[in-house]
């Protein structure tokens, strides 16, 4: 009987199919884990991070992660309006930063 089981056929073994669809899963979770990693929203990291979809449209929202506390503000399709005064003036610079350059007479 033992001679017999080691002749006996691979591909009639029904544990292969099992061990293939283990291997298939263990690389699907591999690339959620990497997938998850690479948001920007990552619950598992601890950089402040601010992410708006739909930029200017009228269903815009605005995330912001602050450690792992998460906040989403929604536009409400408004136009802001209110009184205020000029500040100051802002330029952008060469390496893509902004300088803020107050007026002297604003008092901030």
């Amino acid at each position: 009987m033992a001679i017999r089981l080691l002749n006996e056929d691979d591909d009639n073994n029904p544990m292969n199919s099992v061990i293939n669809l283990i291997d298939i899963f263990l690389v699907v979770i591999a690339a959620l884990l990497i997938i998850i990693s690479q948001n920007p929203l990552n619950p598992f990291s601890s950089d402040d991070v601010t992410v708006i979809k739909n930029s200017g449209k009228k269903n815009m929202e605005i995330m912001v992660k602050k450690g792992k506390e998460i906040k989403t503000f929604k536009s409400q399709g408004n136009i802001g309006e209110g009184n205020g005064e000029k500040a100051g003036i802002s330029y952008k610079m060469e390496d893509g930063s902004f300088v803020y350059v107050p007026n002297k007479e604003a008092k901030i």
